[in-house]
């Protein structure tokens, strides 16, 4: 795991510029309704690689994982019921497990009992990173979106090329102000125009399998960035226009948010991270009412850390997990395929930044679902 792309890697691009239950599993009528086989156009021997239901990167590791990885394939409207009864079963045996940790530390038994707890906690942070990607997954699976499986079953003497690109599904998921920032973003990840032709976008391009996964854990994180940004700012715009006929001693928004359990540090690249000073004149009621891009320009560097940090270590692991093996497998990561050069087209690129950004975005709103019922252990 040494070579795999780790989520807090320093991002340097060079280009000019949910959950698929196992392929073993059988798939269900229900699942059939929701999903489209996508094809990638590759060359001979592009079979192996299949977009479908029953072919994403990441397989469940444990057993209550593959298990409601079946739930989601044969009775997805049971799905979420079953997450919430898990997660309370995980917190439950956690607590069990501290607790007598607890009442034993002044007994001969209270090493053996701290390793158990230890253990046990282990234990629960990899059941739920399942359920978590399971949750990403769903998320997906509503827009009717796969998640590009292994790319070592999608590269074909050096060439990718995804299709359909599903931008208009991905794209779908903003309000206007958070996607003019998105489209900014893939634009400067991929170097092409936001208002690019179709011929530009098909356009082809060499960039290497490393540089490529660079772009796409950045491009979850800008996503998990945007939706905590904006999650705050509709959050600061309500409080203040409830506050605005409060006394001048009440609390403002602004104080409050600031006291709200969100700490972070900056993991963003690119211009994001230089633009908090430039706004930071303009007056509370232009901050608030304003653009989101403005908002988020007017942020203090300790707002923009604590929006941009992720905030469990089960969401570092899972993009860890994620990258790892959309991106390298065990055969190839290590080797000197992971800096190949690969053959793609600018539509392909966008297809995989846009997806990352969702990624991201889901994996947020993942994180608060999961923290009603399961305390995550913080980043």
């Amino acid at each position: 795991m040494d070579h795999c792309l780790s989520p807090l890697s320093t991002v340097k691009l060079c280009i000019t510029p949910a959950f698929a239950p196992p392929r073993s599993a059988v798939q269900s009528p229900t699942a059939n309704r929701f999903f489209r086989p996508l094809t990638v156009v590759a060359g001979a021997g592009a079979s192996h690689c299949e977009f479908s239901s029953l072919n994403s990167p990441l397989d469940p590791r444990t057993r209550p994982g593959k298990d409601l990885c079946t739930v989601l394939q044969n009775h997805p409207r049971l799905f979420h019921l079953s997450v919430a009864q898990e997660l309370k079963k995980l917190a439950d045996d956690r607590e069990l497990a501290l607790s007598r940790a607890s009442l034993s530390a002044a007994s001969h038994e209270a090493c053996l009992h701290r390793r158990i707890a230890q253990l046990k906690e282990q234990e629960c942070e990899t059941v739920v990173e399942d359920f978590m990607y399971l949750l990403v997954f769903y998320k997906f699976s509503e827009i009717k979106v796969h998640l590009v499986p292994k790319l070592s079953r999608c590269i074909y003497n050096r060439r990718l090329e995804i299709w359909p690109s599903k931008d208009w599904e991905l794209e779908s998921l903003y309000s206007m102000d958070v996607l003019e920032m998105i489209r900014e973003h893939v634009s400067t990840v991929i170097g092409l125009r936001a208002k690019s032709s179709v011929t530009d976008n098909w356009a082809m391009t060499k960039i290497t399998r490393q540089t490529l996964g660079q772009a796409y854990v950045a491009s979850i994180l800008y996503g998990y960035f945007l939706k905590s940004a904006s999650s705050r700012h509709s959050l600061d715009h309500i409080l203040t226009l409830e506050s605005q006929d409060l006394p001048l001693n009440h609390r403002t928004s602004l104080q409050f948010l600031e006291m709200c359990p969100n700490g972070n540090k900056n993991l963003l690249f690119g211009r994001i991270g230089n633009i908090q000073t430039k706004f930071q004149g303009s007056s509370r009621q232009e901050k608030t009412h304003g653009e989101l891009r403005c908002y988020v320009m007017g942020f203090d560097p300790d707002t923009l850390q604590r929006c941009a940090k992720l905030r469990s270590k089960v969401a570092v692991n899972l993009i860890k997990n994620h990258c790892c093996a959309l991106f390298g497998d065990d055969e190839s990561m290590g080797s000197p395929e992971t800096d190949e050069v690969i053959l793609t087209s600018y539509s392909s690129l966008k297809r995989l930044v846009l997806e990352a950004v969702a990624f991201g975005s889901f994996l947020w709103d993942t994180e608060e679902c999961i923290g009603t019922v399961y305390k995550l252990k913080e980043n």
